[in-house]
Order: structure tokens, then sequence, then C-alpha cells
């Protein structure tokens, strides 16, 4: 290809999504693939990957590591939780932290995760960083899969402006034989495989440019016993944590009995509502009553079609009207939140008016008269 083209071709060459997002996708996906429940970022910087995989329903436990704590800090407050996180608690926990350290540094609060990411960090490493990398990602965290992506110096001379890096922090920027050379080392002596992939494709007719951003993507062979990371674990913290955030959630108790309790009002409102407009058409009239007793075997479709069983019904007596609390248990919903009904019963005690014996869900028809 001559010269003038690839000139030309330094100007006009763009990537869409923009490179930052497909990295930050690769990740995504990975963790869609593997589903691990502690993720580690290291060099999280503005915690831009951070804020996109707390939405990843799998991850539980978020953790983020940088030298600069003042870029941490200025982003931080988007990883807390928002106003509908406690309006509506997810069911799966999730805590996530921010800690201000260096990567050639051992701290025991890294250990345990399942992923750690390394997106554009090693190329910022100093020599002496970099030698001590691989023995605290590989040797003392010892995760299960760890994903480091950094530039391929090949594809500079299709970037337009980039003489030598293309930071002006980048200590290095390795070319694809560097890079695997350095991954293949790394994997063999921490008993990892690794496999090579990137994103931002080559222009047609340079494909040998390769991706402009190359990864590596190292799976740990064995299992880590537990007495070879207590032999490794440091006595002392190194790490400062510059921020955490625990979101709500309905494996916390306070959280749960809040929807429990809303969910049985809610669902006691409808059944109530579609008894009483039943009631009121066919009032006492036995023969009209026999008619519409049927109708009570089974709920309209916005019920979910439930089909309840005598002792299930709702009924009146004098001025109040009661749904038991067997029917409002038998919605998928309220069963899924509780999961027994000895501990929906616990859940709303006090909280709900109940009937004298405490069997169901009791509500005013002269309230209900009123609203009407």
């Amino acid at each position: 290809m001559d010269q003038n083209f690839q000139e030309e071709l330094t100007q006009i060459i763009k990537f869409k999504p923009p490179l930052h997002k497909q990295r930050h996708q690769f990740v995504k996906d990975l963790v869609e693939k593997y589903k691990p429940k502690k993720v580690a970022d290291l060099g999280c910087a503005d915690c831009s990957l951070l804020r996109m995989l707390k939405f990843c329903s799998c991850i539980e436990v978020l953790a983020g590591l940088d030298i600069c704590a003042n870029v941490m800090q200025e982003k931080m407050h988007t990883l807390s939780p928002l106003p509908v996180d406690y309006l509506q608690p997810s069911e799966r926990s999730l805590t996530v932290t921010l800690h201000h350290g260096s990567v050639a540094h051992k701290d025991p609060c890294m250990l345990g995760f399942d992923l750690v990411t390394c997106i554009e960090l090693i190329e910022h490493l100093e020599e002496p960083e970099l030698k001590k990398f691989p023995e605290v990602v590989f040797g003392f965290m010892a995760p299960s899969i760890v994903v480091i992506s950094t530039p391929n110096s090949e594809f500079n001379p299709l970037l337009p402006g980039v003489m030598l890096h293309r930071h002006p922090d980048h200590k290095f920027e390795w070319n694809q034989a560097q890079f695997q050379s350095w991954a293949l080392e790394t994997a063999r002596c921490y008993d990892y495989s690794v496999e090579f992939t990137g994103v931002g494709h080559p222009p047609t007719g340079m494909e040998k440019a390769g991706f402009c951003t190359q990864i590596g993507v190292f799976i740990r062979k064995y299992p880590r016993t537990g007495e070879s990371v207590q032999s490794e674990k440091p006595t002392e913290a190194v790490y400062k944590t510059v921020f955490k955030a625990v979101y709500p959630s309905l494996k916390d108790e306070k959280y749960l009995q809040n929807a429990v309790i809303s969910e049985v009002i809610f669902t006691a409102q409808i059944i109530k509502h579609h008894f009483m407009s039943k009631h009121q058409e066919y009032g006492d009239d036995p023969e009209r009553k026999s008619k519409f007793q049927p109708s009570m075997d089974c709920f309209s479709d916005c019920l979910g079609k439930l089909v309840v069983e005598k002792n299930m019904e709702p009924f009146v007596s004098g001025n109040e009207v009661y749904i038991p609390l067997a029917t409002i248990f038998s919605f998928p919903k309220v069963n899924r939140l509780c999961g027994t009904f000895e501990k929906l019963c616990k859940l709303i005690a006090g909280k709900v008016t109940l009937s004298s014996d405490g069997s169901a869900v009791m509500f005013s028809i002269e309230h209900e008269n009123e609203e009407n």
C-alpha cells in the first residue's frame, strides 16, 4: 500500500462504537459468559467500567483500584445507589468499593475475586512496577480470570497524530509479538492459559497490523487452595479505601419486609376490588349468587388466572371484607419474595391489618364506599 494512501487513511480511520466502549463491551460480554460474583478493576481511573458492570446481575462485589485518588473521587459519586434502588431493591446484594494504591503492592482486600480486569493499565507502569505486577495479580490475587488490554504499537502508524506513544503517560507500547511473549511467559509461570484477541479492527488490506487494542484473556488452570492463599496473605492493609457503597437488597431483612408489605397490600387491594365489584353486582340474591360463586373459582387474566379453593375465597363479615393470606401467598411475586407461608406471616405481623386469627388481610367496607 503506497505512502500517500496510508497518510489519507490515518485521517479518516474512526471506530464505531468508540474504542473505549468496545473495550468495556468486551469485558461485559466476558462477565455474561462466565458469571463472576466478585470483580476487580485495576487502574479503574474514572470508574466508567465499574459503572457499566454494576448493572450485571451476577456481580455481588465490585472493587476498583487506582494510583490516582483524585481521578476516582471526581466520579465515584456515580457508583452510589439511586433513589430507585431504595424504592425497588434488587434481589441480589451489591457492594462497590474503591481503593487508592498501586498494583505493585499486595493487599488482602484484593483476595477472593473471580475476575480481575486491567484495561489499558500495564503501559502506564514503570519498569519496577511492571516486574512486580504478575506476582501481585497472578501469584497473590490469583483470580479465575484475568483480562489485560494494551495498545498495539503496530497499529500506531494508522492513527492520526501518533508519533511514538498514544498517550504522554505511556512508558511503553508493545507490538503483538512482545505482548504475546510477555503474556505466555506470565501464564506459564502462574499456571494460566491465555488466549489473544482484541478490539478495533484494522482497515481492509492492512490486517497484518492487528487490532488497535490487543487483549489477553488468562484462565487459571487449577483451583487455588486455601493454604496457598493464607501463606502469602500480608498481615497489614496497604490500600486506602476512598469509597464504599452497599446497595439495598432483598437479602437484607429490612428491605425484604418493606417489599413484602407493599406487595401484600397491593395484591390484596386488587383481589378486594375484584371481589367487591362482583359482590355489589349480585348482592344476596341466592339464585344470582350461585352464578357468581363459580366466577370466584378463577380470577381474571390480570390476576394471573389463579384457581382458588373454597377456604381461600375472600368473604364479607359485617362492615369488613377479608382476603385470606393463603390466597395472597398464591400469587407468584409474593410467593417468590417470602418463600414460605410462615415467613410471610412473620414479615407482615404488626404491619398489616389482619383478622383476629391472623389468617386474612382485613379492609373496611365503609372505607371502600368512601373511596367510591
